[in-house]
């Protein structure tokens, strides 16, 4: 499914291994080479331990869920430099919110506001676009797909033509699909099964 990437900012990591909430995210950690989300940078009082990291690579994230994002274990956090290509990527400081799109021609589009991610491969799919207040009435924003871009640097992002765009379609952005973890889930609640008050029933008797 996918996933609007600002809702999973301040967002809870949950630890399978204690059953509760470890750390919040801070801010995502997006690779320009493939615009893929690789990680987020974490905040939270247990990340004062300095044997503790404070960075979760979305590659150890088992479920996202309405409660958070659940991992296995604290043990899954890295510093940067434990991983070569985050910390290369972190070092780009490389921000894909504020950054201009414009079309081949040199026509402005507008300013990312937002973008949507597949929920499995973490791979931005759809970039939420502002457009300019002198063409904002009726199409006050846009979703370009991750297809019609051609290059990306430090300051915009340029696409095929304009004339690809679309308005946003933020009820297939923000849609949700039943997910079933191969794990057992302990934020989930167990469905409510009838036939328990039959057998309590039965028992009182």
């Amino acid at each position: 499914m996918l996933v609007i990437g600002s809702k999973m900012i301040n967002s809870p990591i949950l630890s399978l291994h204690i059953g509760d909430q470890i750390a919040m995210t801070q801010r995502a950690i997006i690779d320009p080479e493939d615009l893929r989300v690789i990680a987020y940078t974490l905040t939270g009082p247990m990340l004062n331990d300095p044997e503790v990291g404070d960075i979760l690579i979305t590659d150890d994230v088992r479920e996202l869920s309405p409660n958070g994002l659940i991992i296995d274990s604290i043990d899954r956090l890295v510093n940067r430099e434990d991983i070569i290509r985050l910390d290369e990527v972190m070092k780009l400081n490389f921000n894909l919110i504020g950054l201009k799109v414009v079309s081949q021609n040199g026509k402005k589009i507008g300013k990312i506001v937002d973008y949507t991610f597949d929920s499995q491969s973490f791979m931005v799919y759809q970039l939420i676009v502002q457009r300019p207040m002198f063409a904002s009435f009726n199409d006050p924003q846009l979703t370009i797909n991750r297809s019609q871009i051609i290059e990306i640097d430090d300051y915009k992002v340029t696409i095929k033509h304009d004339s690809e765009e679309v308005k946003v379609k933020k009820k297939e952005a923000s849609e949700e699909e039943e997910f079933k973890p191969d794990f057992v889930n302990p934020f989930r609640k167990p469905a409510y099964d009838p036939s328990d008050d039959d057998s309590a029933s039965m028992t009182s008797e």
